[in-house]
């Protein structure tokens, strides 16, 4: 039986990932920018049912939801090749069009006021779906919704911590995953009060998304330059990144083998405890449309052993100066033509050699799903990989944002634009309830590096 995944997406970045990893779906499953097969897509052994649905008139349309306050973004990519593509009644307008102004309250509090326009289309469209994933509990079930969007503007902020909290409202037993895009911290951003709408972002992940993928700017920009050569990456090229992780981790939905084609089972796996559903990805080898691979075999082994390596994460932690941490667990999707003996090989001498240290009080839990490439898209590959990982030094992410959280704070600076909102009208404990929910993240996180993590959890309840 189908089962599908509505993705959500928001503001401007979250309008310019998304834009990227539906060029990158159509591409692998030989869709054109139109929606229509291509006639070189004969091979017909994907699953293109988990992403899109088929119009009346055999048209693949994508089960995505555009939402923003502000149009310059969705006008774009109404004005691109893939115009066509989308359903016109799932992209979702501010009527005023002013934005958020980079102000997590503002984006919350519209939120609220267009909370029936956004969910008739968000109910519209799982209505027509067969089988919306269920939740955690079921492991034979996938995914519901995906969330797009960056932490640190107003309106993937903003509104989306509202939408997170009204997803959990309306469909409790639905899986609600995110791919976060958190700022870049080498420069200094223009947007003053980022502190403020990431840490308040972050207490709507914690509390209410079952898995976060974490998407690292500062990473991102550095893997970009140092590993791709781009001297100046451009958002354009960034997202293409992005878009590359995205349709890697969902390669096992969409290219069914005869294991692992059930992402639950898959982040089930990753997330032994709820709160700790922080997951970073590393991807290998790396090459762009202009270059040629600088790698140049790829075994299993490999690109196994170089997915470990913190140069090809996409999280910048600095988790190589930090020995305490250690990884919860990890999920390997190898793709390409391997034979599975090769993998059980790569397992036992990443093992034996202790090339990646595990919790005390757990296994250690590398899993590893084996998936097709597209047979449309050239590969100059034998072999490619996707790491998405649990390490516990995740946490110095949410420490950087506490930070400089704590310095703003201190000085009450750029608080007038969120005393105009009715949830900071009164007074700020919003930002301070935010502040401990992100600090007792950090210090589980902490725990878990610990032998007694699990006596730990029981002295909290």
């Amino acid at each position: 039986m189908p089962r599908e995944i509505i993705t959500l997406q928001l503001g401007q970045c979250g309008n310019q990932i998304g834009f990227e990893f539906w060029k990158q779906l159509c591409a692998e499953h030989g869709i054109s920018p139109e929606g229509i097969v291509e006639e070189f897509a004969t091979e017909g052994n994907d699953r293109k049912d988990v992403f899109f649905y088929q119009a009346d008139d055999e048209h693949y349309i994508p089960r995505a939801v555009l939402l923003d306050l502000e149009p310059r973004v969705i006008h774009s990519i109404l004005n691109s090749p893939y115009a066509n593509l989308y359903n016109p009644e799932n992209i979702y307008l501010s009527e005023h069009g002013g934005g958020a102004g980079n102000n997590w309250a503002s984006g919350y509090s519209q939120g609220k006021k267009i909370q029936e326009d956004i969910f008739d289309i968000i109910d519209r469209e799982a209505d027509g779906s067969d089988s919306l994933e269920a939740s955690l509990p079921n492991i034979r079930e996938h995914l519901g919704f995906v969330l797009c969007h960056s932490i640190a503007g107003g309106t993937g902020s903003g509104l989306g911590s509202y939408l997170l909290e009204k997803l959990n409202d309306r469909y409790p037993k639905k899986l609600v995953q995110t791919y976060s895009v958190f700022p870049n911290q080498d420069e200094m951003s223009d947007v003053v009060v980022q502190p403020y709408n990431s840490l308040l972002t972050l207490k709507r992940l914690t509390q209410n998304a079952d898995c976060v993928v974490v998407l690292d700017n500062t990473a991102l920009n550095r893997i970009a330059t140092d590993r791709l050569h781009i001297q100046n990456p451009s958002f354009s090229q960034i997202n293409q990144l992005v878009s590359t992780i995205m349709s890697a981790s969902t390669t096992t939905l969409r290219y069914p083998g005869y294991m692992n084609n059930d992402l639950i089972g898959l982040i089930a796996s990753l997330i032994p405890t709820p709160r700790l559903h922080f997951l970073m990805t590393g991807y290998t080898p790396l090459t762009t449309d202009q270059s040629v691979a600088s790698v140049r075999k790829t075994t299993v082994l490999d690109v196994m052993r170089r997915l470990l390596q913190p140069k090809n994460v996409m999280v910048s932690t600095g988790r190589e100066k930090q020995p305490s941490h250690c990884y919860i667990a990890i999920l390997n999707i190898i793709q390409g033509e391997v034979d599975p003996t090769q993998v059980h090989k790569s397992l036992q001498r990443i093992r034996e050699r202790k090339l990646a240290s595990f919790i005390p009080w757990g296994p250690a839990s590398i899993q590893v799903a084996l998936s097709r490439k597209s047979p449309y898209l050239p590969s100059a590959h034998r072999v490619s990989g996707l790491m998405m990982a649990n390490h516990t030094s995740i946490s110095s992410l949410f420490e950087r944002t506490c930070r400089q959280y704590d310095k703003l704070r201190k000085r009450e600076a750029f608080l007038e634009q969120f005393r105009k909102e009715d949830i900071f009208k009164d007074n700020f404990d919003e930002l301070d309830n935010s502040r401990e929910v992100v600090q007792q993240l950090i210090d589980e996180y902490s725990a878990a590096t610990r032998p007694d993590y699990i006596s730990w959890g029981t002295q909290e309840q």
